[in-house]
Protein backbone atom coordinates (compact mmCIF):
# COMPACT_ATOMS: atom_id res chain seq x y z
CA UNK A 1 0.00 0.00 0.00
CA UNK A 2 1.17 3.71 0.05
CA UNK A 3 3.31 4.91 2.12
CA UNK A 4 1.24 8.13 3.04
CA UNK A 5 -1.10 6.94 5.59
CA UNK A 6 -3.48 9.89 5.88
CA UNK A 7 -6.36 7.78 7.24
CA UNK A 8 -4.62 5.89 9.41
CA UNK A 9 -6.99 4.60 12.47
CA UNK A 10 -10.30 5.82 10.25
CA UNK A 11 -13.37 3.59 8.99
CA UNK A 12 -14.78 4.42 5.88
CA UNK A 13 -18.22 3.29 4.19
CA UNK A 14 -18.32 3.10 0.37
CA UNK A 15 -21.51 1.96 -1.20
CA UNK A 16 -21.51 0.61 -4.69
CA UNK A 17 -17.70 -0.63 -4.27
CA UNK A 18 -18.19 -3.45 -6.29
CA UNK A 19 -16.70 -2.13 -9.31
CA UNK A 20 -15.77 1.30 -11.62
CA UNK A 21 -15.74 4.53 -9.13
CA UNK A 22 -16.71 2.94 -6.13
CA UNK A 23 -14.26 0.28 -6.25
CA UNK A 24 -11.80 2.80 -7.21
CA UNK A 25 -12.75 5.03 -4.18
CA UNK A 26 -12.60 2.36 -2.22
CA UNK A 27 -9.04 1.11 -3.06
CA UNK A 28 -7.59 5.04 -2.73
CA UNK A 29 -9.04 5.39 0.71
CA UNK A 30 -7.31 1.58 1.88
CA UNK A 31 -4.20 2.96 0.37
CA UNK A 32 -4.62 5.53 2.60
CA UNK A 33 -4.70 3.62 5.84
CA UNK A 34 -8.72 3.53 6.28
CA UNK A 35 -10.14 0.25 7.42
CA UNK A 36 -13.13 0.23 4.00
CA UNK A 37 -16.59 -1.21 4.33
CA UNK A 38 -17.26 -2.18 0.68
CA UNK A 39 -20.90 -2.22 0.29
CA UNK A 40 -23.21 -3.52 -2.97
CA UNK A 41 -25.96 -5.01 -3.18
CA UNK A 42 -24.25 -9.10 -2.98
CA UNK A 43 -20.88 -10.19 -1.99
CA UNK A 44 -19.61 -12.72 -4.58
CA UNK A 45 -21.97 -12.69 -7.33
CA UNK A 46 -23.20 -9.63 -10.02
CA UNK A 47 -26.98 -8.68 -9.68
CA UNK A 48 -26.91 -6.84 -12.69
CA UNK A 49 -24.66 -9.01 -15.16
CA UNK A 50 -21.55 -6.62 -14.86
CA UNK A 51 -18.06 -7.59 -13.77
CA UNK A 52 -16.78 -6.98 -10.91
CA UNK A 53 -17.59 -8.10 -7.09
CA UNK A 54 -16.88 -6.54 -3.61
CA UNK A 55 -15.46 -9.86 -2.39
CA UNK A 56 -13.15 -9.23 -5.53
CA UNK A 57 -12.49 -5.58 -4.44
CA UNK A 58 -11.65 -6.73 -0.92
CA UNK A 59 -9.38 -9.53 -1.80
CA UNK A 60 -7.12 -7.00 -4.45
CA UNK A 61 -7.09 -4.30 -1.20
CA UNK A 62 -6.12 -7.14 1.67
CA UNK A 63 -3.65 -8.52 -1.14
CA UNK A 64 -1.73 -5.32 -1.23
CA UNK A 65 -2.25 -4.69 2.67
CA UNK A 66 -5.19 -2.62 3.33
CA UNK A 67 -7.91 -3.24 5.76
CA UNK A 68 -11.22 -3.88 3.47
CA UNK A 69 -14.51 -5.88 4.33
CA UNK A 70 -17.74 -6.44 2.32
CA UNK A 71 -20.82 -6.07 3.23
CA UNK A 72 -24.25 -6.71 1.56
CA UNK A 73 -25.95 -3.72 1.38
CA UNK A 74 -29.33 -2.69 -1.19
CA UNK A 75 -29.47 0.84 -0.84
CA UNK A 76 -32.99 0.54 -2.11
CA UNK A 77 -33.90 -1.19 1.04
CA UNK A 78 -34.34 0.60 4.28
CA UNK A 79 -33.35 -2.38 6.38
CA UNK A 80 -30.52 -2.89 4.44
CA UNK A 81 -29.09 0.32 5.08
CA UNK A 82 -29.76 0.89 8.61
CA UNK A 83 -28.21 -2.62 8.65
CA UNK A 84 -24.91 -1.48 7.30
CA UNK A 85 -24.23 1.13 9.19
CA UNK A 86 -25.24 -0.45 12.84
CA UNK A 87 -22.88 -3.43 11.59
CA UNK A 88 -20.27 -1.25 10.71
CA UNK A 89 -20.39 0.77 14.21
CA UNK A 90 -20.65 -2.75 16.08
CA UNK A 91 -17.76 -4.40 14.38
CA UNK A 92 -14.96 -1.41 14.27
CA UNK A 93 -16.85 0.81 17.21
CA UNK A 94 -16.79 4.00 14.86
CA UNK A 95 -17.88 5.04 10.81
CA UNK A 96 -15.72 7.83 10.29
CA UNK A 97 -16.51 8.39 6.21
CA UNK A 98 -19.25 7.50 4.23
CA UNK A 99 -18.87 7.83 0.73
CA UNK A 100 -21.91 7.72 -1.45
CA UNK A 101 -21.51 6.06 -4.72
CA UNK A 102 -23.41 3.48 -5.33
CA UNK A 103 -26.35 3.68 -8.40
CA UNK A 104 -26.48 1.97 -11.87
CA UNK A 105 -28.07 5.50 -14.50
CA UNK A 106 -30.71 4.33 -17.32
CA UNK A 107 -30.35 7.81 -18.75
CA UNK A 108 -34.25 7.38 -19.92
CA UNK A 109 -35.39 9.71 -22.61
CA UNK A 110 -38.64 11.41 -22.33
CA UNK A 111 -40.62 9.10 -23.97
CA UNK A 112 -39.05 5.98 -22.22
CA UNK A 113 -39.55 7.33 -18.51
CA UNK A 114 -41.63 5.03 -16.22
CA UNK A 115 -42.34 5.99 -12.54
CA UNK A 116 -41.10 2.51 -10.96
CA UNK A 117 -37.86 2.93 -12.56
CA UNK A 118 -37.60 6.58 -12.23
CA UNK A 119 -38.77 5.90 -8.52
CA UNK A 120 -35.62 3.38 -8.06
CA UNK A 121 -33.02 5.54 -9.85
CA UNK A 122 -34.58 7.86 -7.15
CA UNK A 123 -34.01 5.55 -3.99
CA UNK A 124 -30.47 4.77 -5.53
CA UNK A 125 -29.15 8.38 -6.12
CA UNK A 126 -30.59 10.46 -3.29
CA UNK A 127 -33.03 8.79 -0.75
CA UNK A 128 -31.10 6.46 -0.05
CA UNK A 129 -28.13 7.87 0.71
CA UNK A 130 -30.00 10.45 2.45
CA UNK A 131 -31.20 7.37 4.53
CA UNK A 132 -27.73 6.13 4.80
CA UNK A 133 -26.56 9.75 6.44
CA UNK A 134 -29.24 9.98 8.67
CA UNK A 135 -28.58 6.29 9.94
CA UNK A 136 -24.66 7.51 10.08
CA UNK A 137 -24.88 11.45 11.84
CA UNK A 138 -25.48 9.99 15.53
CA UNK A 139 -22.36 8.12 15.46
CA UNK A 140 -20.07 10.75 14.10
CA UNK A 141 -21.94 13.58 16.24
CA UNK A 142 -20.84 11.08 19.54
CA UNK A 143 -17.21 10.84 17.78
CA UNK A 144 -16.87 14.39 17.39
CA UNK A 145 -16.14 14.09 14.07
CA UNK A 146 -17.51 12.47 10.09
CA UNK A 147 -16.69 13.19 6.84
CA UNK A 148 -19.59 12.36 4.37
CA UNK A 149 -19.18 12.30 0.51
CA UNK A 150 -21.95 12.52 -1.99
CA UNK A 151 -21.47 11.22 -5.54
CA UNK A 152 -22.29 14.50 -7.97
CA UNK A 153 -22.41 14.90 -11.50
CA UNK A 154 -21.84 17.52 -14.22
CA UNK A 155 -25.70 16.68 -15.31
CA UNK A 156 -26.33 18.68 -12.35
CA UNK A 157 -25.07 22.00 -13.90
CA UNK A 158 -27.61 24.73 -14.14
CA UNK A 159 -29.20 25.22 -17.71
CA UNK A 160 -29.90 28.75 -19.13
CA UNK A 161 -32.09 28.09 -21.39
CA UNK A 162 -32.23 25.85 -24.36
CA UNK A 163 -29.20 25.78 -26.52
CA UNK A 164 -29.22 23.16 -29.68
CA UNK A 165 -26.44 20.69 -29.26
CA UNK A 166 -25.96 20.78 -25.33
CA UNK A 167 -25.10 17.26 -24.09
CA UNK A 168 -27.03 18.45 -21.12
CA UNK A 169 -30.35 18.61 -22.98
CA UNK A 170 -29.39 15.24 -24.71
CA UNK A 171 -31.66 12.30 -24.13
CA UNK A 172 -31.88 10.99 -20.70
CA UNK A 173 -30.26 13.98 -18.98
CA UNK A 174 -33.99 15.54 -18.06
CA UNK A 175 -34.27 13.47 -14.86
CA UNK A 176 -30.73 11.74 -14.06
CA UNK A 177 -29.44 15.38 -14.32
CA UNK A 178 -32.65 16.59 -11.87
CA UNK A 179 -31.54 14.12 -9.17
CA UNK A 180 -27.97 15.19 -9.24
CA UNK A 181 -28.94 18.30 -8.75
CA UNK A 182 -30.74 17.46 -6.19
CA UNK A 183 -27.65 15.70 -4.57
CA UNK A 184 -25.91 18.88 -4.94
CA UNK A 185 -28.54 21.11 -3.31
CA UNK A 186 -28.76 18.53 0.10
CA UNK A 187 -24.70 18.05 -0.08
CA UNK A 188 -24.58 21.97 0.59
CA UNK A 189 -27.74 22.29 2.88
CA UNK A 190 -26.06 19.96 4.76
CA UNK A 191 -22.93 21.02 5.24
CA UNK A 192 -24.08 24.42 6.40
CA UNK A 193 -26.30 22.48 9.10
CA UNK A 194 -23.88 20.16 10.10
CA UNK A 195 -20.37 22.36 10.33
CA UNK A 196 -20.77 23.13 14.14
CA UNK A 197 -20.85 19.41 15.01
CA UNK A 198 -17.43 18.99 12.69
CA UNK A 199 -19.13 17.33 10.15
CA UNK A 200 -18.06 17.31 6.81
CA UNK A 201 -20.63 16.79 3.81
CA UNK A 202 -19.53 17.41 0.17
CA UNK A 203 -19.88 16.07 -3.69
CA UNK A 204 -17.47 14.34 -5.72
CA UNK A 205 -18.01 14.39 -9.23
CA UNK A 206 -16.64 13.04 -13.06
CA UNK A 207 -16.11 16.33 -15.13
CA UNK A 208 -17.54 14.50 -17.73
CA UNK A 209 -17.96 11.18 -17.42
CA UNK A 210 -15.57 8.06 -16.18
CA UNK A 211 -16.09 4.69 -18.76
CA UNK A 212 -17.14 2.37 -15.67
CA UNK A 213 -18.96 -1.15 -16.83
CA UNK A 214 -22.13 0.65 -15.93
CA UNK A 215 -21.55 3.39 -18.44
CA UNK A 216 -20.18 1.03 -21.22
CA UNK A 217 -23.30 -0.77 -21.07
CA UNK A 218 -25.51 2.38 -21.88
CA UNK A 219 -23.57 2.21 -24.94
CA UNK A 220 -22.31 5.46 -24.83
CA UNK A 221 -18.60 4.70 -25.14
CA UNK A 222 -17.57 5.23 -28.53
CA UNK A 223 -14.02 6.42 -30.19
CA UNK A 224 -16.33 9.62 -31.28
CA UNK A 225 -17.00 10.34 -27.22
CA UNK A 226 -13.69 8.92 -26.16
CA UNK A 227 -12.77 12.90 -25.82
CA UNK A 228 -15.08 13.00 -22.85
CA UNK A 229 -14.18 10.19 -20.33
CA UNK A 230 -11.44 10.92 -18.04
CA UNK A 231 -9.54 8.25 -15.14
CA UNK A 232 -11.20 6.99 -12.31
CA UNK A 233 -7.91 7.70 -10.26
CA UNK A 234 -8.66 11.29 -10.74
CA UNK A 235 -12.05 11.06 -8.65
CA UNK A 236 -10.84 8.90 -6.01
CA UNK A 237 -7.97 10.88 -5.28
CA UNK A 238 -10.27 14.01 -5.50
CA UNK A 239 -12.23 12.01 -3.06
CA UNK A 240 -9.72 11.27 -1.15
CA UNK A 241 -8.50 14.97 -0.84
CA UNK A 242 -12.21 15.58 0.68
CA UNK A 243 -11.56 13.48 3.59
CA UNK A 244 -7.72 13.94 4.79
CA UNK A 245 -8.44 17.47 5.80
CA UNK A 246 -10.28 18.88 9.19
CA UNK A 247 -14.09 18.14 8.66
CA UNK A 248 -14.79 22.16 8.70
CA UNK A 249 -11.77 23.19 6.27
CA UNK A 250 -13.43 20.50 3.93
CA UNK A 251 -17.28 20.79 4.31
CA UNK A 252 -19.55 22.68 1.30
CA UNK A 253 -16.91 21.09 -1.29
CA UNK A 254 -18.67 20.11 -4.91
CA UNK A 255 -15.14 18.32 -6.26
CA UNK A 256 -15.24 17.91 -10.03
CA UNK A 257 -12.23 15.29 -9.98
CA UNK A 258 -9.15 16.45 -11.94
CA UNK A 259 -10.61 20.25 -12.01
CA UNK A 260 -10.62 20.25 -8.01
CA UNK A 261 -7.20 18.50 -7.56
CA UNK A 262 -5.48 21.64 -10.22
CA UNK A 263 -7.33 23.80 -7.58
CA UNK A 264 -5.63 22.49 -4.79
CA UNK A 265 -2.17 21.15 -5.91
CA UNK A 266 -2.97 17.63 -5.52
CA UNK A 267 -1.04 14.85 -7.42
CA UNK A 268 -3.10 12.44 -8.94
CA UNK A 269 -1.68 8.86 -7.78
CA UNK A 270 -2.41 5.87 -8.51
CA UNK A 271 -5.14 3.49 -6.57
CA UNK A 272 -2.68 1.52 -4.55
CA UNK A 273 -1.31 5.37 -3.48
CA UNK A 274 2.22 4.78 -4.60
CA UNK A 275 2.80 6.18 -8.25
CA UNK A 276 1.99 9.55 -9.31
CA UNK A 277 -0.91 9.34 -12.48
CA UNK A 278 -0.52 13.12 -12.66
CA UNK A 279 1.73 15.83 -10.95
CA UNK A 280 0.32 19.00 -9.93
CA UNK A 281 2.45 21.29 -7.83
Amino acid sequence: MGQNLELDGRVAVVTGASRGIGRAIAERLASAGATVVLAARSLSTSTDGLEGTIEEAVAAITARGGKAVAKACDVEDAASRAALIADTVADFGRIDILVNNAGRAMMNPAFVLNLANELSQAQQYLLGPLDLIINALPHMKAQGQGWIVNLGSSSAYPIDGYKDGDKLMSPGHAYYGALKAAVHRLTAGLAGELQEANIAVSAVAPVAAIATPGVTALGIVTPETAHWFEKVEHIAEATLALVTLPAKERTGVIAFSYQYLDTIGRSTMSLDGKTVIEARG
